[in-house]
């Protein structure tokens, strides 16, 4: 496989095939794209429409949705997220769609609470949770993958994800000012959660941090997904599976008054399941980074604070 290039792999593939393709690339890039991955086109088509109708809402209507929650669920207004280490605010508003636990969970709390949902635009729910179950179908498909690229048993990820924490975010990034005092629509950063699939890099902007630290395009084919590594798969597998550095550029002049719409899927962990170290990513050369133990959630929110969704 020619890896001068970000691949687009189909999942359609012979599973051997897929699962030894997407760990190259992964290995690479920290990323790949995804074509075939059986969300429905007419859904995706259903979601960006209502997207669009959400974030075109008056901005008090807006507000009324967004919840001192650390941004799980809701809206989250423009310029509230900043990347790690960063010193301007991210150009973008979103919305937070996460799972709905079984009645009396053990998982409820401050970390899960329940959604909430607008009352307009009309079948916003309905679509939003067939498009999250849709995408968390595909996300334990490449989840399964990913396990037999590194020699566990297909299903190593079931339990570990099963009622996890996966959020999926609709974002806006409006047009561009003439003046945006350095800010960027995403700065620079990696994510927090084990995999993410995004929807929605057809428009220009995403692009990745290379090897050789030169920053390369991230252009799907239409309806493909990109699918990247978190930093909690990162962790996990001793940085055997790298955790890339991205971002959202501003547009060029032509673009600046349009604006950019997309919608990741954070595929995440149990909040609790407990950190050890893959031994079969732990060798002489690539001892254990992390011999200490700590729960997905505890580790979620530190990072959450990190990036300004939490004080």
């Amino acid at each position: 496989m020619d890896l001068t290039s970000l691949p687009v792999l189909s999942l359609a593939s012979a599973p051997a095939d897929f699962a030894r393709d997407i760990g190259q690339s992964f290995r690479q890039f920290g990323f790949a794209m995804v074509k075939d991955h059986g969300v429905d086109h007419d859904l995706v088509a259903r979601a960006w429409a209502l997207t669009e109708q959400f974030f075109a809402l008056p901005e008090e209507e807006k507000r009324a949705y967004f919840l001192a929650n650390g941004g799980a669920r809701g809206y989250t207004p423009f310029k509230t997220e900043i990347a790690k280490g960063a010193t301007r605010h991210d150009l973008k508003e979103f919305w937070h769609v996460g799972r709905d636990l079984p009645e009396g969970s053990p998982l409820a709390g401050p970390s899960m609470p329940p959604n909430i949902w607008p009352t307009r635009p009309e079948g916003f729910e309905k679509t939003f949770r067939e498009l999250y179950a849709a995408l968390d179908h595909a996300g334990e498909r490449i989840l399964s993958a990913i396990a037999v690229d590194l020699g566990l048993e297909k299903h190593f990820f079931d339990q570990p994800i099963s009622d996890g924490n996966s959020v999926l975010r609709l974002l806006h990034y409006p047009p561009i000012a003439d003046a945006t005092e350095g800010a960027i629509r995403a700065g620079a950063h990696e994510d927090i959660n084990l995999i993410t699939l995004l929807l929605g890099a057809e428009e220009a902007g995403l692009e990745l941090l290379t090897k050789n630290g030169t920053w390369m395009e991230v252009a799907p084919p239409p309806g493909a997904l990109v699918v990247n590594i978190g930093d909690m798969l990162q962790r996990l597998t001793n940085h055997v599976l790298p955790s890339t550095t991205h971002r959202v550029r501003n547009p060029t002049a032509q673009r600046a008054a349009h604006s950019r719409y997309s919608m990741p899927f954070f595929l995440h962990l149990r909040s609790d399941f407990r950190f050890e170290t893959l031994p079969g990513c732990i060798t002489a050369e690539n001892p254990d980074r992390y011999p200490e133990s700590i729960t997905a959630d505890d580790y979620l929110q530190e990072r959450l604070r990190e990036i300004g969704l939490k004080m």
